[in-house]
């Protein structure tokens, strides 16, 4: 009976670390709406990978991580950088939108793996992609007017639209590079990769703004603002452990379920923490995306979720 139990614990295990993600990641978004209020996108982003890449190196070498080689190193710079694009849009949609809006948008980065693995990878796209993704960017139509009452300009709403989109295809990018890795190198160095060289990236950029800039973008966020920034870092970092090891330990088609359960949280949070209600276009509009991306991910088996060992439709920050 004990090994009975201790099985069936086992086997429930990647469902809760998959849950559990989900779920700090929808804390990550709220925290970041709130923390953007007050400090720009860029000084948010740049802190947030500075402290998440101590966090995650010290977790490296402390596994007895070595020197990676140059072709490594070559390739995740790469991967780096576009990670660090789909960082800096998806936190800079968050500032502008609904927290609702932009988890639903996000979704459709599950739409993107199969054209950019066309353009990649030169894999086959078939019709049932295309027309997942003409159907999906319906629901982004329909989920962009699902907040009427909302005070955001409509000139503004567009734009955090486009920037949850940006970060949707680069996000989509980032799945396809990793799977070119993710048979050789473990969770840990995957993540070490993307904290490390985003952090790189970021705070060249920042500090790039700062100088050249009239009223860039402040390095300095202040003393309070380093605690909160310190727990993003600490919240991201555990949203990516949680799914490497979750979508490692089990089959992709048995998880991806649980990745839309980001909006159930997005809305709860939105509402309760900022006053934001979706409407009824809005829940429609995710319900065309979320069988858009069910529908790929049926007809594909998965491919994306299980080669890369990471969720497709909701981001990772």
């Amino acid at each position: 009976m004990k090994n009975e139990t201790g099985e069936e614990m086992t086997s429930l295990r990647p469902f809760f670390l998959c849950a559990l993600g989900v779920f700090f990641g929808s804390v990550l978004d709220a925290t970041v709406k709130a923390i953007a209020a007050d400090t720009p996108v860029l000084t948010l982003t740049a802190w947030r990978f500075l402290f998440g890449a101590v966090i995650v190196l010290s977790i490296y070498l402390a596994r007895g991580g070595g020197m990676p080689t140059a072709a490594a190193i070559r390739f995740h710079t790469m991967r780096g950088a576009v990670y660090s694009i789909t960082v800096l849009s998806f936190f800079s949609a968050l500032a502008i939108l609904p927290l609702a809006m932009a988890t639903v948008i996000g979704f459709t980065a599950a739409l993107m793996v199969a054209p950019v693995a066309r353009l990649i990878l030169k894999e086959r796209m078939n019709r049932t992609a295309v027309l997942a993704a003409l159907i999906g960017f319906a629901g982004v139509a329909l989920t962009a007017t699902g907040f009427g009452g909302t005070e955001i300009e409509p000139q503004a709403r567009w734009l955090g639209v486009v920037f949850a989109l940006v970060a949707a295809v680069t996000y989509a990018m980032t799945l396809v590079l990793i799977r070119l890795r993710a048979q050789t190198e473990d969770s840990v160095t995957i993540v070490m990769f993307s904290n490390v060289v985003a952090a790189v990236f970021t705070w060249i950029v920042l500090i790039g703004a700062a100088l050249v800039m009239r009223d860039g973008p402040p390095v300095w966020p202040g003393a309070a603002g380093l605690p909160a920034l310190g727990l993003l870092a600490v919240i991201g970092v555990s949203v990516w452990l949680l799914m490497t090891f979750a979508y490692s330990s089990a089959e992709a088609g048995r998880l991806a379920p649980f990745e839309y359960t980001a909006l159930v949280w997005s809305a709860l949070f939105g509402a309760f923490f900022f006053g934001e209600v979706p409407g009824l276009r809005l829940y429609a509009g995710a319900a065309i995306i979320i069988g858009a991306c069910l529908l790929v991910a049926f007809e594909t088996h998965f491919t994306a979720r299980r080669e890369a060992r990471l969720p497709a439709s909701d981001i990772l920050e």
